[in-house]
């Protein structure tokens, strides 16, 4: 359940309720709030270093008359005995990948929105920023129950069916892990054409020491791949309010636990926070990762656009 204004309003900047019965009505107020703030902010702005066609291997498709010798593909012509050429993909064209962790951690709120609506939120953005001039944009998605993969395609029907099905994919039920990890896998096997890869999680997943699971695959992805890795967050998360008695439960493994919020369990609880939070941050820094953190309780637009412009510098050569 999330917080309200005095009228038991949200905030005009927080994303709309995904109830359902409203999700179209939701979804379309989305849309117009990221391309009204957002339109214009990285135009002109790929990932691209060659002009021209290109060195991207693309699709396979048989020899005609005319075609390039040089762009023979050999295996594929060995395996087919007919003649095949590998046309190649120019590097101006974006391919973005999402890595969206809708874990049963994302669904809690205490203020604006839940977290998962943020993640959505954080979703359309990414789409809106990175879509056009002939871009790409897939998905994979998983709530730890249930595993969404949308393949990369170019349009804007492609960017909002992507954006509703992220949006309905159901909630996972009490009990159920997510597993970033395993998604992050599914990006680096088998390879993909160089692009983007923008990974949104709250990033609360179990580790092994001072190893967290994600780790090994979001650096497998970082040797081909730009990375972003955008941290959705509630105030709750970081410090417990002073309110007596509360039950604490995590709903991935079920646990739950009565505590009594004192001041010293407070501190506790806010420095074991911080040390988290630090951690998944160098983890990040060691995987060549831009790092975005967006909150229930802050305007997450501005926090995008002002992201966004650092990267427009950093990817103009003006630096981060």
């Amino acid at each position: 359940m999330t917080a309200r204004n005095e009228r038991g309003e949200r905030h005009h900047w927080a994303p709309p309720a995904l109830r359902e019965g409203r999700m179209e009505t939701a979804l379309r107020a989305l849309e117009l709030t990221v391309r009204r703030r957002l339109d214009g902010l990285l135009q002109g702005n790929h990932l691209g270093l060659v002009p021209g066609p290109g060195t991207e291997p693309g699709e396979a498709r048989r020899y005609q008359p005319g075609d390039d010798v040089r762009r023979m593909d050999w295996a594929v012509t060995a395996r087919t005995t007919e003649p095949h050429i590998r046309d190649t993909v120019a590097d101006r064209e974006l391919e973005t990948w999402l890595a969206v962790d809708l874990s049963a951690s994302l669904d809690f709120g205490t203020a604006e929105c839940d977290k998962r609506e943020l993640a959505v939120a954080a979703c359309a953005a990414v789409t809106h920023l990175t879509r056009g001039g002939g871009n790409r944009i897939g998905a994979v998605v998983s709530t730890g129950a249930d595993v969404l993969r949308i393949p990369a395609r170019g349009g804007q029907p492609h960017a909002r069916g992507m954006i509703r099905r992220i949006a309905e994919l159901p909630r996972a039920t009490e009990g159920i892990r997510g597993d970033l990890a395993g998604i992050l896998e599914q990006l680096r096997r088998p390879p993909r054409r160089r692009g983007l890869i923008a990974v949104i999680s709250d990033f609360l997943g179990p580790r092994s020491g001072d190893v967290f699971d994600w780790e090994r695959p979001l650096r497998g992805l970082s040797a081909r791949h730009d990375l972003i890795a955008i941290e959705v967050l509630d105030p709750r998360d970081l410090e417990l309010p002073d309110m007596g008695t509360v039950v604490l439960a995590d709903p991935e493994t079920g646990r739950q636990k009565e505590v009594v919020t004192t001041p010293l369990l407070r501190r506790e609880f806010a420095a074991a926070a911080a040390a988290h939070r630090d951690q998944v941050a160098a983890t990040l820094r060691r995987c060549g990762g831009a790092q975005l953190t967006l909150r229930t309780d802050s305007d997450w637009v501005s926090d995008m656009v002002r992201f966004a412009v650092a990267r427009k510098r950093h990817w103009s050569g003006g630096g981060a």
